[in-house]
């Protein structure tokens, strides 16, 4: 059952690579936004398959704090690019 794991994680992976391709020919800044939150959702799901392969618990903590960052650089990006509270 490994090598389940490990095939899906290469297969997130390479979804990492053609965002990285994303964000260098992206246009807008919100096109770079969504790959670097494709970033974060890969991430996340790559360490939880190498946790569940590997038995390393300690991966789903990790894993835990990287969502929480990506949330909160999608709003801080949201924020900062469309505005805040106005007054």
């Amino acid at each position: 059952m490994n090598w389940l794991y490990s095939t899906a994680a290469l297969c997130l992976l390479s979804a990492i690579v053609a965002g990285l391709l994303r964000i260098l020919r992206g246009p807008t800044a919100a096109d770079s936004m969504l790959a670097a939150q494709l970033f974060g959702t890969c991430g996340v799901a790559i360490l939880l398959l190498l946790s569940k392969g590997l038995d390393w618990l300690v991966l789903q903590d990790i894993a835990l704090v990287f969502a929480l960052l990506a949330a909160l650089a999608a709003v801080a990006f949201a924020l900062r690019t469309w505005g805040g509270t106005e007054r």
